[in-house]
């Protein structure tokens, strides 16, 4: 079948440079803190992953970034094995690690200086600061910066050899809210210039702004994986509001019949939960018109990443524990002496 020109142009831009596949890590004494996970980068991608302490997220960076070798599966970025083809590899990634250590006595430009020595391809000095906002304190100190500046100095660093994957650890820990806004408009920046980033962070919102796709880690597996919207779209929405004085739930109009798939009632606080929101929402307020009632404290909200994290989450830890729990019968079963 022939190609034309634009297919042959385009080709490359779809392809994964990350491919991870049923990877696994164990650390010394069994503990497996990766346990079997697959999911893959498209190039010019930002991919975040997520989840709580201990899920598994740093020890999988670890492994991209070819800091170690895979216990078990495979990994791939840019076509190689991170670990065994490290040469290969090395100077075409970016890697910004939860914390830096820096030599304390040295300037920031000193240290951007020194790197640079180490770096194929390095981005001129004054460039690379005034990238992440530090051109004015070139001559300062690494210890007289606060964590946010480290942070900053951290980022230049790892974009000092313009990178085509960029890793990013916890990037924004320590930034103020300008700080944080700042770092996200230059990864922005970086991946719509092609740039492929694989993100780790605690900030939500962060992962919610920025990720084409997510994947949610738990317990070293992927509880689930998706667009940003795909995955809040899993979670329903809400509708707050205290009820009017004289009036009780059963005054409302059938939940059903709004598109409610579940409540609570706290007092006189009552919240609906909804995968129909504009639906919910219209039906109540003209129910209220009409009764000439007002609802107080109404808060009409869509469902939030952070609110599919925190479900996801319980559910996956639940269904753990019950698994634990069924293996722990199971094994006092098979221990009962027989007669």
């Amino acid at each position: 079948m022939k190609t034309n020109a634009h297919d042959e142009v385009n080709t490359p831009d779809h392809e994964n440079v990350i491919e991870v596949t049923d990877l696994r890590r164990v650390y010394g004494g069994g503990f497996e803190a990766v346990r079997g996970i697959t999911f893959s980068v498209g190039r010019g991608e930002l991919f975040a992953l997520l989840g709580t302490n201990g899920a598994g997220k740093t020890s999988t960076v670890e492994l991209l970034e070819g800091l170690a070798p895979p216990s078990g599966g495979r990994v791939r970025v840019l076509g190689h094995d991170p670990y065994a083809e490290r040469a290969a590899v090395r100077p075409r990634i970016g890697v910004m690690l939860q914390e830096g250590g820096f030599p304390s006595e040295l300037t920031v430009a000193e240290t951007v200086r020194m790197w640079a020595g180490c770096t194929s391809g390095a981005r001129p000095i004054g460039e690379a600061l005034d990238l992440v906002g530090l051109a004015r304190r070139a001559g300062v100190r690494v210890k007289q910066l606060s964590g946010g500046e480290k942070r900053r100095l951290d980022l230049a660093l790892a974009l000092l050899g313009r990178p085509e994957v960029l890793f990013l650890d916890e990037p924004t820990t320590g930034l103020d809210a300008e700080g944080r806004q700042d770092t996200w408009e230059l990864v922005r920046e970086l991946r719509d210039e092609g740039t492929t980033v694989l993100l780790t962070t605690h900030y939500l919102e962060e992962a919610e702004d920025l990720a084409d796709r997510l994947a949610i880690l738990h317990e070293g597996v992927v509880a689930t994986t998706g667009t940003p919207a795909e995955v809040t779209a899993s979670q329903p929405s809400r509708i707050s509001f205290d009820l009017p004085a004289g009036y009780f739930l059963g005054d409302l109009p059938p939940l059903g019949e709004l598109g409610v798939t579940g409540h609570e009632e706290t007092g006189r606080t009552v919240v609906l939960r909804t995968h129909e929101l504009q639906r919910a929402a219209t039906a109540l307020l003209l129910w209220a018109e009409r009764a000439r009632v007002e609802l107080g404290r109404l808060e009409v909200r869509s469902a939030s990443l952070e609110e599919a994290f925190l479900r996801i989450a319980r559910e996956t830890a639940a269904a753990s524990a019950a698994a634990a729990t069924a293996e722990s019968h199971t094994e006092s079963r098979t221990k009962e002496p027989t007669a």
